[in-house]
């Protein structure tokens, strides 16, 4: 078979399978967890139900799958932030608040039986040991260069501003989210 008409059948079936992960997110967002079906899902996604059980078994791996890139996408964006700065502390800055506005995005999502469903699984679990690690990572090398505190572990100082950030899901605006972030930081700097 032509390496061509490979590389259009793998971007047909990566297509095929976004649209349904996408098209489950929206059911399940407009009626509920329990009320979406694997027939409306075909339907909404314009294939048979036949094609959607060849991709997935049942609505729960659907949305399992569509958490796993919401969470891959956020790992990344973070990561992007952290390498378009510049210092440990401006690169630490940037990570913070790329958190903070993913919870704050994220709001009105964590009080759902969706998220309920989503938040037992193992890569959220996963997902945070790696955020914890990256701004661990930022903390230990700005206290290196004596730009943060080096009077609390790096570790404790990387759950403080977890979940310290984590209550931007609460937050009326994004400058209120900015606040947060500052004011977190403000908790980082090396004693006088």
């Amino acid at each position: 078979m032509p390496r061509l008409w490979n590389e259009t059948i793998e971007a047909h079936r990566r297509d095929v399978r976004l649209a349904i992960l996408d098209t489950t997110a929206a059911l399940v967002g407009a009626h509920g967890l329990l009320s979406v079906t694997m027939s409306q899902i075909a339907e909404e996604t314009g294939i048979g139900r036949a094609t959607l059980y060849k991709y997935f078994s049942d609505v729960e791996s659907i949305l399992l799958a569509w958490h796993e890139r919401q969470i891959a996408a956020h790992l990344e964006q973070l990561a992007e932030a952290r390498d378009q700065a510049g210092g440990a502390s401006e690169r630490l800055h940037a990570v913070l608040e790329a958190f903070a506005l993913i919870a704050h995005e994220s709001r009105g999502h964590r009080d759902t039986e969706l998220a309920a469903f989503l938040h037992r699984d193992q890569h959220v679990g996963h997902a945070q040991h790696q955020v914890h690690a990256l701004i661990r990572g930022l903390l230990t090398e700005g206290a290196e260069n004596g730009d943060l505190r080096n009077d609390v572990a790096p570790d404790e100082l990387a759950s403080y501003c977890l979940h310290a950030l984590t209550a931007a899901s609460s937050l009326p605006s994004k400058a209120a989210v900015r606040r947060l972030v500052a004011v977190t930081l403000a908790g980082l700097r090396p004693p006088n």
